[in-house]
Formats: C-alpha cells, structure tokens, sequence
C-alpha cells in the first residue's frame, strides 16, 4: 500500500527555520533519522521508504506554499496514490505552539498552502496534520510571524513535538487516520 506524505513550506535557505516551515522540518526529521536522502525531482524533493510493509513517499514542494497544489496532484497521479493515502503536514496558528490535531478532511482554515491543494484536487477530503505553531502576533502581522523562526524557548522543545509528529505520521500509514486521531489528538 503506497502513501502520499506532504511537507508544507517554502523552499529557500531564508524560509527553513520559520514557522510556516514546519512541514519541511518534520519530513526533514524521518528522512535524516532514516538514513534517507530527498533528490530534487518535478514539483517537488521526494523520498521514499518502507514502514510496516507500506511505502511511504514523501514529498516537500518547491512550487512555494501557494502553490502546493501542483506538487501534490502531479504526484499523486504520477504514483496513483488515493486520496485516502495522503497525508499534508502543516502549520495552524490556530493551535497553541507544539500540539498537533490530524483531521480526515477540513476547510483551509485560511491557510493558503492547504486552500491551493483543496482546489488542485477538487476536494477537501485528504488527510492533514497540524502542527500549533500559535499566534502570538498583532492584527496584521500574520505573514510576518509565520515567515519568523521561532524563538530560542521554543526551539528547546520543538525537537520532541517533531517526534511525536512522526509518531502520529506512522501511525497514520499503519493503523489509519480515525485510530491515530483517537490515540493522539489533543496529546
């Protein structure tokens, strides 16, 4: 069984410690862990790996966030994988810094990256995780905050976050999203 795991961010050395990165940053963390490498390929770096018996390719898009969207159908199509099997790893300044919540389907919730993917695939019925990043910013200052590194307390507790993301990440391609959403949600 194939799954489809997307990592939002932007690509550039400027963007890799921001917030809106944090999608990057996790499916950085599985693949280093792993002794894999991402290769540049269309659309997209991409890995791949097997998990239990599934194959899980990753997928980090280097279209820029607004445009996830075409990394996400293109490889989708390309590998035939279902809408079922795949998994977008995102921001929520929504959610306090460090939780995470996974949801079967969703609304964009303004976030551009998962709006550009909803209409590129012509629905909202794919898998995400959200990673809390918070929303300690001004009325206006949105962009800026999620393009901004996190700060020094942060970071000392990112690195277990990103973990139990991948533990939720497993799970998903393992025991499916209803289980993993009982076993980690609100954690």
């Amino acid at each position: 069984m194939r799954y489809l795991i997307i990592g939002l961010g932007n690509p550039g050395g400027e963007y890799e410690k921001t917030r809106h990165n944090i999608g990057f940053r996790i499916l950085d963390k599985i693949i280093e862990s792993s002794d894999l490498e991402f290769s540049v390929e269309k659309y997209a770096e991409v890995c791949e790996m097997r998990h239990k018996g599934r194959i899980l390719t990753f997928i980090k898009p280097n279209t820029f966030m607004n445009l996830s969207g075409k990394a996400v159908n293109y490889w989708m199509q390309k590998l035939k994988v279902k809408l079922e099997n795949i998994l977008v790893v995102t921001d929520d300044i929504s959610l306090p810094f460090g939780t995470h919540r996974m949801r079967k389907k969703g609304s964009s919730g303004g976030h551009n990256g998962l709006k550009h993917i909803s209409t590129s695939l012509g629905s909202e019925e794919f898998s995400r995780l959200r990673f809390g990043v918070g929303n300690n910013f001004t009325r206006g200052g949105q962009s800026h905050y999620v393009l901004n590194v996190f700060t020094d307390s942060e970071e000392l507790i990112l690195e277990e976050r990103i973990v139990f993301a991948i533990n939720m990440i497993k799970s998903f391609s393992t025991i499916g999203v209803e289980l993993t959403m009982s076993k980690f949600n609100g954690k």
